[in-house]
């Protein structure tokens, strides 16, 4: 994923999205091509409010801010409630609604999420895939999930990718995702 958004120089191979090859563009001319990218971890502005991060999304978009972060609070509720509260001071679940959101008011097309469930409650985690089974069913963004949660793939995702080392091993809809290919290639 950090190829995908130039953090990581690429070793070989392509990466295109919507003409444009990735490979050759630095990574802040990637964002405004219409990626949103919420890495592991989160990396929110800690000392920031939760309006200030969404706000620094919307630095790429030269629009007005009101309908974007109303968007993203008929998302979330519980940010448009602690909008002056410090990223720092939130839950796990509360971070990872900021981030989504603070990707989603660039308006993307493909929404990148790693590890979305890392270190949430479940009721936040069911709250969070339903979030992203929306986004793309009403708003046709096509959201690329790496996971290790393998219940939460199978709920929200339609296609499934396994890689190993980097190559593609096993690909295809979410109910040819047998038992068998997760014993062979996802099983410790």
């Amino acid at each position: 994923l950090k190829c995908v958004m130039g953090l990581l120089p690429v070793r070989g191979g392509q990466i295109t999205f919507d003409g444009h090859d990735l490979v050759k563009l630095p990574a802040e001319r990637r964002a405004p091509l219409g990626i949103g990218y919420v890495p592991q971890g989160r990396e929110i502005f800690p000392r920031l409010t939760v309006e200030e991060n969404l706000r620094i999304g919307l630095t790429t978009r030269g629009r007005q801010a009101r309908g974007a972060l109303d968007a993203i609070y008929e998302l979330f509720p519980v940010l448009k409630k602690m909008l002056r509260r410090r990223g720092g001071d939130l839950s796990g679940g509360q971070l990872q609604q900021l981030a989504i959101g603070r990707a989603l008011v660039l308006e993307p097309k493909l929404l990148i999420l790693d590890e979305p469930c890392e270190g949430i409650q479940p009721n936040v985690v069911h709250e969070i895939g339903e979030v992203i089974r929306r986004l793309n069913r009403e708003r046709g963004i096509t959201v690329l999930l790496v996971e290790q949660k393998l219940p939460f793939a199978r709920r929200v995702a339609d296609r499934f990718c396994v890689m190993d080392k980097g190559r593609i091993v096993a690909d295809g809809a979410m109910d040819q995702l047998t038992d068998e290919l997760v014993r062979q290639h996802l099983a410790v």
